[in-house]
This record gives C-alpha cells, structure tokens and sequence, in this order.
C-alpha cells in the first residue's frame, strides 16, 4: 500500500513540475491542471502529460502534399 502512494506521489510531483515549467500554458490552465492531477491521480497525472506531450510533438505525415497529378480518385496519372 506505501508503495503504490509513494508512486502516486512522484508520478503527480513529476507531472506538476512539467506542466509547471510549460510555457505555453496560461497560468489558469496551468494551475488547473496541476490541481485534476492531484485530484485524481494516475489517471490524471498520466493522460495529461500524453496530452501535453503530444502538443509538443511535431505531427508526421506519411503522404506529402502537391505529390504530382492524379486524378479525383487519389490514382497517380503519367499520362497517355
């Protein structure tokens, strides 16, 4: 039972730190975030650091767009 609290208390002081030290997070949003994460935690803790975690990541896209001409279907055409 200690250890579980013990790990829920690291994982929400980690997370409060992180999401402390946003920058772009408003004060409010940073403040409420790091009061769902000491509401509920685990739970909390863990979903918003993803979350976050995910704005910082940059997006990839496996197609480029401007790929050359195809038709309305998404079928490459070389022509005739």
């Amino acid at each position: 039972m200690y250890v579980i609290v013990g790990i829920a208390i690291l994982l929400n002081i980690i997370v409060s730190i992180f999401l402390a030290r946003r920058d772009d997070l408003e004060t409010f949003q940073k403040g409420a975030q790091i009061f769902i994460v000491w509401l509920i935690p685990f739970f909390a803790a863990i979903g918003l650091w993803l979350l976050n975690r995910s704005q910082d990541a940059p997006s990839r896209s496996s197609k480029s767009l401007g790929g050359g001409p195809q038709d309305s279907s998404g079928v490459g055409s070389s022509g005739d």
